[in-house]
């Protein structure tokens, strides 16, 4: 049995070397239409290295090269084939020539024969096998779902893009290659932290989607208005028909474009019948209210008055109704705020704008009723909210005197001329010459020369003092600050009325005091050291706390409202406290 072997090795060796090489090039087809595939099939019988496949001159590989090797004993012969494999799309019509591929087997080089392809007209059943990309298009699509065609201006629609894939492929990644602009809308994109796949359907399949982003639009002008198309790169893992060593399906990885196209949608005007006086162009669903944050207070105190619309639509997109206040009042310029959230179905939530009220005599004062009108695009029509008046009841304070107006009939008279308008020129001057008095050796001559002599030692005298002041450093800074303590509170008289100009000249006279009177630097202590070293000096506690009052005063007018009234108020106390304290030091 061992002979035999020995004896039939030789034989088998003998008959694989017996065997040529072979290295050939075959094609599914010498011609074939512009829309079907070619594939292509390099096969030699023995292995070999440095494969070069030809250059596909007129054709686009898909796929490839793939490689398939075969090897087999039949009979005592070895059966061996390896295989490159090439799919190939023409690119237009006509003949085309695949040129020769190159491979290394056992030190030698072989080529295989070229071939001529024929591409003719597009045929009505192509035959080739699909390519990657035909995979791709028939089970990738990209989709917009707009939630609807035909709004209202400043109505919201939402726009969702999704990636439908079907489980004949997978998604590997994706990046956008052009995001839309959505000209003539305002835009808000609605971000999410993760994409997750569902199940869903495209066309009456099963498929699985990714949602990839989520826009709420409102439309600014009516008509055609268009959605630019969203594109992406999307990769892709797709179906081979090999299979790896353990029966898997191998699968190959391709790139493909896909787009949303772009939607048109057609945006309807706003009727104009019915259309309210003082709309702002709000439209949804709103509730609107006016409340104040109390209706009876003392003069030159604040209250706050509240304007807020709150529900569903454009929250961002109008302007709130302003207050008419009676001129008696104090306002200031409003604080917008808003709480809004962006979903789906648009924006929700409120916006307020709040007014700072400061009366300053007492009194009652109303807040009138003020109108809020919307579009309401369920019902197609317009709805108006008319809130309620409010009365202010002003208790304590000064009150207002009211001129009394110049009659508007009043007659008018016209100045009567006399005749005499001109008696104040004299036409008889009676001009007459002048004697000639002497100047030298009179008292105003003797005077003129030696006045500058008896001004010299005034001179010395103001220069010695003026010397002296200036080595009395501490002095010179108590002057000083005496001076512009009397300079910043005649600032402070002329700015007020301007609350901001007023208390910081006030304070800087406040502290320039201090330092004049009581030696100190301010900046450095307290209003507790200040209230001490005041009370050492014999400050009573009323003069005391007055002048602390003040200094609080100065620090809240930066955070607080305050009226005319109470800058006057603080004025004259301020007047009051210094007179005191100078005469106590």
């Amino acid at each position: 049995m061992v002979l035999a072997l020995c004896l039939l090795l030789p034989g088998a060796t003998r008959a694989q070397d017996e065997e040529g090489v072979t290295f050939e090039l075959k094609l599914s087809k010498n011609q074939l239409g512009v829309n079907e595939r070619l594939r292509a099939d390099f096969i030699m019988n023995q292995d070999g290295d440095n494969f070069i496949p030809p250059d596909f001159e007129g054709f686009r590989v898909l796929m490839g090269p793939s490689q398939a090797i075969s090897s087999s004993w039949i009979n005592g012969v070895r059966k061996y084939s390896k295989t490159y494999s090439y799919i190939l799309a023409p690119t237009a019509k006509g003949n085309f020539r695949i040129g020769q591929a190159s491979i290394d087997i056992s030190g030698e080089t072989y080529k295989t024969i070229p071939a001529e392809v024929s591409v003719t007209e597009a045929v009505d059943t192509p035959n080739g096998a699909p390519s990657p990309d035909d995979i791709a298009d028939k089970n990738l699509h990209l989709v917009a779902e707009v939630s609807k065609m035909d709004p209202f201006m400043n109505e919201p629609i939402s726009v969702v893009y999704k990636l439908y894939f079907s489980s004949a492929v997978g998604v590997s990644n994706f990046r956008p290659l052009d995001n839309p602009k959505y000209n003539d809308f305002w835009s808000q994109e609605i971000p999410f932290s993760k994409y997750n796949v569902e199940n869903g359907s495209y066309n009456g399949q099963p498929y699985r989607y990714v949602v990839l982003k989520r826009v709420v639009l409102y439309p600014q002008k009516s008509g055609e208005l268009e959605i630019e198309p969203l594109a992406l790169d999307v990769s892709l893992e797709i179906p081979t028909d090999r299979r790896d060593f353990f029966g898997n399906r191998i699968y190959t990885t391709t790139h493909k474009t896909v787009s949303a196209g772009k939607r048109s949608i057609r945006v309807k005007p706003l009727p104009l019948e019915g259309q309210p006086e003082g709309f702002s162009g709000a439209v949804g669903e709103f509730d609107f209210k006016v409340e104040t944050t109390k209706d009876a207070l003392n003069a030159s105190e604040s209250l706050q008055a509240r304007v807020s619309v709150s529900g569903k639509g454009n929250l961002k997109l109008f302007q709130l109704p302003e207050l008419n206040l009676p001129s008696a009042l104090e306002v200031y310029e409003p604080e917008f705020s808003e709480d809004v959230r962006t979903t789906l179905a648009g924006m929700q939530g409120s916006v307020t704008e709040t007014y700072t009220i400061v009366p300053s005599f007492q009194g009652k004062y109303p807040i009138p009723e003020i109108r809020f009108s919307y579009f309401d695009p369920k019902a197609e029509t317009y709805r108006s909210i008319t809130s309620e008046e409010i009365m202010i009841d002003v208790l304590e304070g000064p009150s207002a005197n009211m001129p009394s107006a110049s009659p508007a009939t009043a007659e008018r008279k016209i100045p009567v001329s006399r005749g005499d308008q001109f008696h104040f020129i004299k036409l008889e001057p009676n001009l007459g010459p002048r004697a000639w008095v002497p100047f030298f050796g009179t008292g105003r001559h003797w005077a003129l020369l030696f006045t500058p002599l008896l001004l010299i030692p005034l001179v010395v005298f103001a220069r010695r003092r003026k010397d002296k002041k200036d080595q009395d450093i501490e002095g010179t800074k108590v002057r000083r600050a005496n001076k512009l303590a009397r300079k910043y509170l005649f600032r402070a008289k002329k700015v007020l009325g301007e609350k901001e100009e007023f208390y910081i000249a006030l304070e800087k006279a406040l502290h320039n005091y201090l330092k004049a009177k009581l030696k100190i630097e301010t900046s450095e202590f307290s209003k507790d050291k200040i209230r001490e070293l005041l009370v050492s000096r014999g400050i009573s506690q009323e003069d005391i706390g007055y002048f602390t009052e003040l200094l609080v005063s100065c620090e809240m007018a930066r955070y607080s409202p305050f009226s005319v009234a109470r800058m006057q108020q603080d004025y004259e106390k301020a007047s009051e406290v210094i007179t005191a304290l100078d005469k106590a030091l």
